[in-house]
């Protein structure tokens, strides 16, 4: 056990509790539509603070790019770009059926693809082992987390419209909501794609001079900085059709800036945080860690959004339902990072 390991696993838990925070500000906004804060909050999340912390910390980083092979330099890009993808659907996903399903929904998801396709392409014959096996035992967990997730939300929905007309509108936007969280949580992997065929760019960046945490950054650079560009097109597209790129330059856009540099500020630091608290927990930082990341995301998710009202005007069985999806999901979500103890 490393001798930082504690104080690793604090870390990692603020670090989860900041990222499960970070779509609160939103919440807030009145001038912008979700276009305009999404786009602030995607530029500086995805593209401007990363590109500062890899020009920062990481010396030579245009050698770096350069001394690596195309293939090591585009695939990070690639699969960044898709990842992008997923983060647009994220966002609306939170806006459809709110930050308290959307995060576990994406995040449980997120964590079993994200260890399913890495071994699959990588190490297929450890699908077998105990490290696939448990992986593969987890799934069912997740399923029926992700179900009772689905029956909390489809009450929920009908609760809180039920003074309301029964046109059938909610269910459907909700179900639509949950297929997008679905999809984001599926597609979401490709991150963990980006940074598995990202090898030789972090070896590079510690081969010239910088450390093994801040090594990362290049990466990050390069996945962030592709993920930035579909959500980039989609958000001009909605700033085209609904004429909204006014709003940048109306008052009270000073606030609403803030607003997103406050969501990019929280989303980012939880990264970078479990990144550094990762390294510090050692060989577990991956397994133990990262299960404790995704948990404190999803608590505090949760309870935030119940805090901000997701969940107001419903009953105590729409709310015990939800509370025992979060703890299936939860148990899915240590079962599966159980494995990176083999």
């Amino acid at each position: 056990m490393s001798d930082h390991f504690w104080l690793g696993m604090v870390i990692i838990f603020v670090s989860g509790v900041l990222n499960g925070s970070f779509p609160v500000p939103l919440k807030y906004t009145r001038q912008w539509r979700w276009e305009n804060t999404w786009l602030a909050f995607t530029f500086a999340a995805l593209l401007l603070l990363p590109c500062l912390l890899a020009t920062g910390f990481v010396p030579h980083l245009q050698e770096i790019y350069r001394g690596v092979s195309r293939q090591a330099f585009l695939y990070p890009l690639l699969f960044g770009f898709l990842w992008g993808i997923a983060q647009v659907t994220f966002g609306l996903g939170i806006n459809a059926v709110g930050m308290a399903l959307a995060f576990a929904v994406v995040a449980g998801l997120s964590c079993l693809f994200g260890s399913l396709v890495p071994l699959l392409v990588l190490n297929p014959t450890d699908l077998f082992r105990p490290r696939g096996i448990l992986l593969l035992v987890s799934m069912p967990i997740l399923f029926v987390g992700l179900i009772l997730y689905g029956a909390a939300g489809r009450r929920r929905e009908k609760e809180q419209n039920a003074l309301s007309a029964p046109t059938g509108k909610a269910a459907t936007s909700f179900m639509t909501g949950l297929a997008i969280c679905i999809f984001t949580g599926i597609f979401g992997s490709n991150i963990n794609l980006g940074f598995a065929f990202s090898g030789d760019v972090v070896n590079k960046s510690v081969e010239m001079g910088a450390s093994p945490v801040t090594a990362t950054y290049s990466v990050w650079a390069l996945v962030l900085g592709a993920g930035f560009i579909p959500n980039l097109l989609y958000c001009c597209r909605l700033l085209f059709r609904h004429g909204t790129w006014s709003s940048f330059t109306r008052a009270g856009w000073v606030r609403e800036i803030g607003l997103a540099i406050a969501m990019a500020l929280l989303w980012l630091s939880g990264i970078v945080g479990y990144g550094i608290g990762a390294t510090l927990v050692g060989r577990y930082g991956t397994s133990l860690g990262y299960a404790l990341f995704i948990a404190a995301m999803i608590l505090s998710s949760n309870l935030l959004g119940i805090a901000t009202g997701e969940w107001k005007a419903t009953s105590a069985r729409t709310r015990k339902v939800l509370a025992v999806a979060v703890a299936v999901i939860l148990i899915s979500v240590v079962v599966l990072n159980l494995g990176g103890l083999f």
